[in-house]
C-alpha cells in the first residue's frame, strides 16, 4: 500500500510547482511524517516509486521575480509609448525609417523569445489530456473575431483600408499577453498557453485564408504572400526557440528569465512606431475640426468623430469587447468550468496585433491598413488587464481553479 501527500507551493506568476511525496510503509497503517519534516527549501517536482532520482528545482531568485513583474506592465509601456508618439513622433523615426524590414525582424525576435519558454512535449501532453476545451477555444478564436470584424466594419461604414485592417486584426492568432491576463483573472493558464501555441501554428493557413475570404472584396489580397510571411516571422521562430531549448538547455536556461521582458518591450516599440507614423494624419483631422470656426460645437464634434482616429478607436474597442463577451458566453453555453471560460474569453479577445502590423505594412500599400492593429496594442491590453483585475476580485474563482487542478 502506498500513501501520497501533495503540497502546493505558489511561486511567481504564472508558474506553479507541486511538492509530491510518496511513502511506502511496511505496516498496515499509513505513516505520515510531521509537518516540520515537510519544510524544504528545494522544491521536489515529482517522485514515483520506480524513479531512480529526484527532480529538484530551486525557488526563483529575487531578480527573476523582478523581471517577471516588469514584464507584466506591458499595457503601461504601450500607453506611455503611445503618449510619446503623439507629442514627439520623431522619437520613433529611427525604427520607422527601416520598416517594414525592422517590423518583421522585431516580430521574429518576439516569437523566438516565446519559443524559448515553451516545451512542446508538455504542450502535447496537455492537448491529449484536454482536447475538447483546446479545440473549442481554437475554433472560437478563428470564428468569433473574424466574423465580428467584418460585421463591425460594415456597420460603422469604415473605409476600405480601415475595414481590411480591422479584418486582418480579427484573423490574427491569440496574443502572448493573454497568458499573463489569464493568470491575473484566475483563469486556466495552461489552457491559455496551449491555445496561443495552437492558434499561432494554425495562423500559417487560417490567417491568409480568412483574410482573403472576408477582406478580398475590398482590396486584392496576396494569400500566398501572407502565408509565407506568417511562416517566416511567427511559426519558424517559435519552432526554432523550442528546438534550441531542447538542444542547448543550459544556454537557454540563462536567457529565459530575460525573454518575457525583452518580448514585451520589443512589442511595445513595434506598436508605438506604427502609431507614430500616422500621428500626422490624426492631428490633421483634429485641427481641421477645430478650425471650422463658423461651425457649432456639435458640428465640430461630429467632424472629429467622423475622422480616422475615432473610427479606429471605436471599431477596435467594439471588436475586442465582442471577443471577450461572446467568447465567455459561448464557453458558458457549452458548460465549461469558470476558469476555462475566463481563459477562452481572454484568449479570443486578445490578438497578436504585432503580426497584424507586420502583415499590413508588408503586403498592403495603404498605411491606414496598419492602424487598427497598432491601436489594438493600447486598447486591447488596457481592456484585457481591466477585465483580468475585475475577475480577480470575484470570489469563488480561485477555489474553483484549485479544485480543477
Amino acid at each position: 500500500m502506498s500513501f501520497t501527500l501533495t503540497h502546493r507551493l505558489c511561486l511567481s506568476p504564472p508558474q506553479r510547482t507541486h511538492l509530491r511525496f510518496t511513502f511506502k510503509p511496511h505496516t498496515s497503517k499509513p505513516i505520515v511524517s510531521s509537518p516540520s519534516k515537510l519544510s524544504y527549501r528545494p522544491i521536489v517536482s515529482s517522485l514515483s516509486h520506480n524513479s531512480e532520482h529526484l527532480s529538484v528545482t530551486q525557488a526563483k531568485p529575487r531578480w527573476e521575480n523582478m523581471l517577471s513583474t516588469a514584464a507584466s506592465f506591458y499595457p503601461l509601456y504601450v500607453t506611455v509609448g503611445g503618449i510619446v508618439a503623439c507629442f514627439k513622433p520623431s522619437a520613433f523615426a529611427w525604427f520607422v525609417e527601416r520598416g517594414p524590414s525592422s517590423y518583421s525582424f522585431s516580430l521574429g525576435l518576439i516569437m523566438l523569445a516565446m519559443g524559448l519558454t515553451l516545451e512542446l512535449k508538455d504542450l502535447l501532453n496537455l492537448f491529449t489530456q484536454r482536447p475538447l476545451s483546446i479545440l473549442f477555444g481554437c475554433v472560437a478564436q478563428y470564428t468569433i473575431m473574424p466574423t465580428f470584424a467584418m460585421v463591425i466594419s460594415k456597420t460603422l461604414g469604415l473605409s476600405p483600408s480601415l475595414s481590411v485592417g480591422l479584418i486582418l486584426l480579427g484573423c490574427c492568432p491569440g496574443g502572448a499577453a493573454s497568458t499573463v491576463v489569464t493568470f491575473i483573472a484566475r483563469g486556466d493558464v495552461s489552457l491559455s498557453t496551449v491555445m496561443t501555441v495552437c492558434t499561432t501554428l494554425g495562423a500559417v493557413i487560417l490567417t491568409p485564408l480568412l483574410t482573403v475570404i472576408l477582406a478580398g472584396t475590398y482590396v486584392p489580397v496576396d494569400a500566398i504572400g501572407l502565408s509565407i510571411s506568417t511562416l517566416q516571422v511567427v511559426v519558424a521562430p517559435v519552432l526554432l526557440g523550442s528546438y534550441l531549448q531542447s538542444t542547448f538547455p543550459l544556454v537557454v536556461k540563462m536567457i529565459t528569465p530575460f525573454a518575457p521582458l525583452f518580448a514585451v518591450l520589443l512589442s511595445s516599440l513595434l506598436a508605438c512606431s506604427i502609431f507614430s507614423g500616422n500621428v500626422v494624419r490624426f492631428k490633421s483631422s483634429i485641427v481641421n475640426a477645430s478650425l471650422a470656426s463658423d461651425a457649432s460645437l456639435v458640428s465640430r464634434l461630429q467632424s472629429l468623430l467622423s475622422g480616422d482616429l475615432s473610427a479606429v478607436i471605436l471599431s477596435v474597442m467594439l471588436l475586442h469587447f465582442t471577443g471577450f463577451f461572446v467568447g465567455y458566453i459561448s464557453a458558458a453555453i457549452c458548460r465549461f468550468r469558470e476558469a476555462e471560460r475566463r481563459a477562452i474569453s481572454i484568449e479570443v479577445g486578445m490578438q497578436n496585433c504585432s503580426l497584424g502590423v507586420v502583415l499590413a505594412t508588408t503586403h498592403f500599400s495603404s498605411p491606414v491598413v496598419a492602424l487598427p492593429p497598432a491601436m489594438s496594442a493600447v486598447i486591447m491590453n488596457t481592456m484585457g488587464s481591466s477585465l483580468g483585475f475585475f475577475w480577480r476580485q470575484i470570489r469563488g474563482s480561485k477555489q474553483e481553479l484549485e479544485d480543477q487542478e
